[in-house]
């Protein structure tokens, strides 16, 4: 058993919601999202998985806590589902923690054996991945989804490569074969910021808002609003006292509004679960630079 349940809660319908640390993640934005809804919403540990058997420590090492030369404790990397609700009363899953070095397929088999146990209806993976995008403009998402029918109620940007993946298409992959709508919300981060240590929140809050339409949800944004309007703000300030970077940043504003205007995206309506049916669309990567 790759998991040790400690609880079993009644749930009703509840969304899966995982955030995996260690894969596409420009300007933390998913973690972020996922810091934001822990903070907002009371949850519990539902099960744990068995890190020793899923992770390398020596890639992902626990960090011991010196205190005058004596080793006090250690702190090691999780990966647990928490369960709680959303400001509305739905019930929510939260698969949070460090992604898996091992045994993906058995991973997402027991990930997905407690999202059947608690009757889940549906799975949604959050992430970003820089993109040659300015910060003034709103923030663009992209899709990967479990069926062509899923992909398009969304929305969203969808695209057609090959590109490595990471566990959350295994889970998606998995869902289509056990019938459980699944899709992953992608946020486009500015490729100049995406390396920043400081999180980009717009990110984060464009993913959250995200969320609620896709799964019709009531979410906690926390302070993301004004921290987002903060960021924006330090960034405007950043790049007006560099001509090159002005320059730079008028012309991907020119490219973005040339392509908003070339290809609008309709206002996608709250699909039901009913709606979403079988089969994967690929992931979608911005044109520019990796």
């Amino acid at each position: 058993m790759l998991y040790e349940l400690h609880d079993q809660p009644s749930l009703e319908d509840p969304v899966m919601v995982m955030v995996l640390e260690g894969w596409i993640d420009a300007g933390y934005a998913a973690t972020t999202a996922a810091q934001t809804l822990l903070g907002g919403i009371d949850s519990y540990p539902v099960a744990t998985f068995d890190t020793d058997r899923l992770l390398d420590h020596r890639a992902r090492r626990p960090v011991m806590h010196l205190v005058d030369g004596v080793n006090t404790g250690l702190s090691w990397p999780s990966l647990e589902l928490r369960a709680g609700v959303d400001e509305a009363g739905n019930d929510l899953l939260l698969l949070l923690g460090a992604e898996p070095d091992h045994q993906w397929r058995a991973f997402a088999e027991a990930a997905l054996d407690l999202a059947q146990g608690f009757g889940t209806r549906m799975v949604v993976g959050l992430g970003a991945y820089p993109a040659t995008v300015p910060h003034t403009r709103p923030v663009t998402l992209s899709v990967t989804a479990a069926t062509p029918d899923l992909a398009s109620v969304t929305g969203l940007l969808r695209g057609t490569l090959d590109v490595p993946a990471g566990v959350q298409a295994v889970l998606e992959r998995r869902c289509d074969e056990l019938d459980i709508p699944a899709l992953g919300l992608w946020a486009q981060v500015p490729h100049y910021v995406s390396g920043d240590p400081a999180p980009f929140h717009a990110g984060s809050l464009a993913l959250l808002r995200q969320l609620e339409r896709t799964a019709g949800l009531s979410l906690p944004f926390g302070s993301l609003p004004q921290e987002a309007e903060d960021t924006r703000q330090r960034l405007d300030a950043a790049v007006q006292g560099n001509p090159e970077h002005l320059a730079m940043l008028h012309a991907l504003e020119a490219r973005h509004d040339e392509m908003t205007q070339a290809a609008p995206t309709p206002e996608p309506e709250i699909p039901s679960a009913d709606e979403l049916a079988a089969e994967v669309e690929q992931f979608l990567r911005d044109q520019g630079p990796e």
